[in-house]
């Protein structure tokens, strides 16, 4: 008998979205191919994520009593949350967080306020990368209707960032 931890697993992926993965990553390769040198510094990512506030068991309670050959337990989770903060992190290359944006309470993500984010960063961006702009941005950010949106579309061609599709629930897309 040994102790084992519960393992989390991701979102399982249907054909379908198995199949834009491989094109946008297949996508993703072809900007790395055609200029490896100046593909991290060009490229932009972005996430979106809920921040819980809650106390979570912790590893250690909850360990179990398994023989050695028995599967891992899943864990769900089970507590409710007592507050919660929307997160927008925009990451650059080597680990670089460019910008983190916290959502205020009653506030929802629209075009307009995505597009005042896409703004701020490309004012930071020129701050933190003098003359990297002369091939441009590679904006890698998620699906979401927010992001897929007309205005947010135009808003990434007049800031001249160029749009990489997304593979679909990717944890391995942003750092």
């Amino acid at each position: 008998m040994q102790k084992l931890s519960a393992k989390w697993v991701p979102k399982c992926l249907n054909a379908d979205q198995k199949r834009q993965r491989c094109q946008s990553s297949e996508q993703l390769l072809e900007f790395f191919w055609h200029d490896p040198n100046d593909f991290l510094s060009r490229l932009v990512t972005m996430d979106e994520t809920w921040l819980y506030h809650y106390d979570s068991e912790t590893k250690q309670q909850s360990l179990e009593w398994r023989h050695s050959g028995s599967p891992p337990t899943k864990k769900i989770r089970v507590q409710k949350s007592s507050g919660k903060v929307l997160a927008s992190i925009f990451f650059g290359d080597e680990d670089d967080v460019l910008l983190i944006d916290y959502l205020s309470k009653g506030q929802t993500i629209n075009a307009e306020y995505y597009s005042f984010l896409l703004v701020k960063l490309k004012d930071i961006l020129k701050e933190k990368r003098c003359g990297k702009f002369t091939k441009g941005v590679l904006f890698l950010h998620e699906s979401a209707p927010t992001h897929r949106a007309l205005a947010t579309q135009k808003k990434l061609a007049y800031l001249g960032f160029q749009f990489l599709d997304h593979p679909p629930y990717s944890p391995d897309s942003a750092p």
